[in-house]
This record gives C-alpha cells, structure tokens and sequence, in this order.
C-alpha cells in the first residue's frame, strides 16, 4: 500500500510545547508518526501526515495537544488512492463525490 497523506496544510493539529511533560504517549500512540521528542519534549515532526484521529489529544495528560478530531479527509484520501487519482473532497473546486464529511 502507498504511503497515506493527508492534504497539505490543512491539519488542525496543535501543540503546545510549555506544556508538554515529555511522557512520549503522543509518539507511541499516532499511527503516522507525528510526533517526535527533541528535548524531553514532543514536537510536530510531520504535520501533512496527521489524519486527525484525535488519539494523541486523548491521551496527553497535560492537554498540550490540541486537535479537531474526526475523520478529517481520511476518507477523500483513501478514495483517491483507490481509484488511483487525488484525494477527493468537497473542500476544493471539485465536489464530483459530494463527500462532505470530508474537511
């Protein structure tokens, strides 16, 4: 299977550095590897890669994590890659598919 990307520069994903506890439970939790320590604290290592699950804002016990959890275009991806063409979503021009669960 191809790698997954989620849309450029649209993930909600926030975190809040002073606020981390460097507890490592966002890496070993996000199935993209989001997240990286530097430090003893967690940084955004690759934002486009965040499919927005919500699993890592639900288990960082300081609330340092923010994120709009849902599917985000999770669903637009995987119809693009298995119809072998680009996500597709209503959040462009293109609403062929009228997915607007998508973004």
């Amino acid at each position: 299977m191809a790698s997954l990307r989620y849309l450029p520069g649209v993930a909600t994903l926030e975190l809040d550095a002073g606020r981390c506890n460097g507890c490592t439970l966002c890496t070993q939790v996000c199935p993209h590897d989001v997240f990286a320590l530097e430090n003893k604290k967690a940084r955004i290592r690759d934002l486009d890669a965040c499919m927005e699950c919500g699993a890592c804002e639900r288990n960082c016990p300081t609330g340092a994590i923010r994120v709009r959890s849902g599917v985000g275009c999770a669903s637009g991806i995987l119809t693009g890659w298995l119809r072998r063409s680009e996500p597709i979503c209503d959040c462009g021009e293109d609403t062929t598919y009228n997915n607007s669960s998508c973004c």
